[in-house]
């Protein structure tokens, strides 16, 4: 559930989640694809690539359920981006998964909440599916849920660290580069990394990742 339980809670998240549906949908052609792959309840660990400011929504579009956000703690002291993050259930973290941030994590989850998780610990500065940070192992190895894999393509020419203002491709237009894709993967049951050591179980989620990233690639509009 939504990391502050409520009906007001429920209804701000609601608006903004149709909100970014038509603003992703006419004005970046978004598609999407796996949704119904999302536990409808209970816990869930959702992990994506991570190529854009734009990933946290796109992921909360692609799943049919509320989202627990983990967000770096100094984008909380941002003016009108913090409040607006923590409105809609943001936990701040150190980056690079932490002892803190698997804490958070796992408080969440031991209270049946979707948490999103974006591996890499930053976003790309290629567009590239970067290496896993470490601290990712040490939660996955703790987890008694199922692991969701989400790949996003697209955003990163929609709007990278490297630019600032985004650039659109609208859905009444010829395509762009900048059209969007996600999809979302079969859950990956925990007991799959109870037993593989760090390397291995970083690789083998790496590649679930990336065959996300792959199929998202194949659904954009082109």
């Amino acid at each position: 559930m939504h990391d502050r339980p409520g009906l007001i809670g429920r209804m701000w998240y609601d608006a903004a989640y149709w909100a970014s549906w038509g603003g992703f949908t006419f004005g970046f052609s978004y598609r999407g694809t796996g949704r119904w792959n999302v536990p409808k309840r209970g816990p869930a660990l959702v992990v994506a690539n991570h190529q854009s400011m734009f990933d946290p929504m796109l992921v909360g579009l692609s799943c049919p359920r509320y989202l627990t956000f983990l967000a770096r703690n100094t984008l909380f002291d941002v003016p009108l981006l913090g409040p607006l993050i923590r409105s809609l259930g943001s936990v701040p973290i150190d980056r690079g998964m932490a002892k803190d941030g698997i804490r958070a994590v796992l408080d969440r989850l031991s209270h049946g909440r979707a948490v999103l998780v974006f591996p890499e610990g930053e976003r790309t500065f290629s567009g590239d599916l970067q290496p896993l940070k470490p601290g990712i192992a040490l939660l996955v190895q703790r987890l008694n849920c199922p692991v969701v894999p989400v790949g996003i393509a697209g955003a990163f020419d929609a709007w990278n660290r490297h630019t600032t203002i985004p650039r659109p491709s609208p859905l009444f237009l010829p395509p762009g580069a900048s059209t969007i894709g996600v999809s979302v993967g079969e859950p990956i049951p925990a007991s799959r990394y109870k037993e593989l050591g760090r390397d291995a179980m970083l690789a083998d989620l790496h590649a679930e990742i990336a065959r996300q990233v792959a199929k998202a690639e194949a659904l954009r509009r082109r």
